[in-house]
């Protein structure tokens, strides 16, 4: 049994749009527009995917919104007032990467239907997420994470049927919790993190602090392309840059603030045995 999965994955939407809610057409009717939106921000992921391909390891995460099916023609972009999307948060205890929020998701294992098949599975064990309320409408395009060998493919799914999630392991998983989307893309919760890492480099990111947590590096970098293609962005202050660790402070649970050398794109956190985003 294959160890890695094939190569013919198909990125763009899984499913017929009329199948799609309306405020995520803009998304899912063409997935390279995230990854466009990602390389805009700076950073050259061709030469990580190169760094990447001697060793490649897959993984897979699930991007879960939950809310209405109807646009709200009066919002931007259509974003409906109850959508909501799923996030976890690492245990503080855990060597690498602890306390960061992420989407759920993880590596391939054999047998896998990768990645939709690895998203789901990771998510069930992570979260407790049944997948029968789950219609699965896009993959977006692999994203490298060199550090770790990864590359990770974002699988986007509309929680049709919302069920009961949480904590599965506390000593993997902190916190199981669904942000709502407009409370997250308000300009009084973004900004941008910066640190400087060996070398002189400097990292600047996307980061939202919501409900004591602080998201940034993959995960904040997605849903900033996310929001941006999908034309949920409301204005706001890209000159509000804060120094990293003290955006970690003011998080409930302590974070790891570990920046690889190589990460001076905006979106590139770097992950140890989980692809943690």
């Amino acid at each position: 049994m294959s160890t890695t999965p094939s190569d013919d994955t198909r990125h763009g939407p899984t499913v017929p749009q009329a199948q799609i809610p309306p405020w995520l057409h803009a998304l899912t009717d063409d997935v390279t527009a995230v990854t466009a939106s990602v390389l805009g921000r700076g950073g050259d992921r061709t030469r990580w995917m190169s760094m990447i391909q001697r060793n490649k390891r897959t993984a897979a995460v699930l991007i879960l919104f939950a809310g209405s099916w109807d646009a709200d023609p009066t919002a931007h972009g259509g974003l409906p007032a109850d959508v909501d999307v799923l996030l976890t948060q690492r245990a503080p205890t855990l060597r690498q990467h602890s306390g960061q929020v992420a989407f759920p998701g993880g590596s391939f294992d054999p047998g896998d239907d990768f990645p939709v098949g690895t998203a789901l599975r990771e998510a069930n064990e992570e979260t407790g997420l049944v997948a029968g309320g789950v219609d699965i409408l896009a993959n977006l395009m692999p994203f490298p994470v060199p550090a770790s060998g990864f590359e990770v493919t974002p699988v986007i799914g509309h929680w049709r049927e919302p069920g009961p999630v949480g904590v599965v392991d506390p000593g993997e998983t902190a916190r199981v919790t669904r942000v709502n989307m407009r409370e997250l893309l308000h300009p009084d919760n973004r900004f941008q993190v910066q640190r400087s890492i060996l070398g002189g480099s400097v990292y600047k990111g996307p980061a939202f602090f919501i409900d004591g947590m602080l998201v940034w590096g993959f995960t904040g970098g997605l849903i900033a392309a996310i929001a941006e293609v999908s034309g949920w962005e409301i204005p706001w202050d890209r000159d509000d840059v804060r120094p990293l660790d003290e955006a970690i402070a003011l998080a409930e649970t302590p974070q790891s603030n570990w920046v690889h050398p190589n990460s001076v794109h905006p979106n590139s956190v770097q992950h140890g045995e989980e692809p943690t985003t």
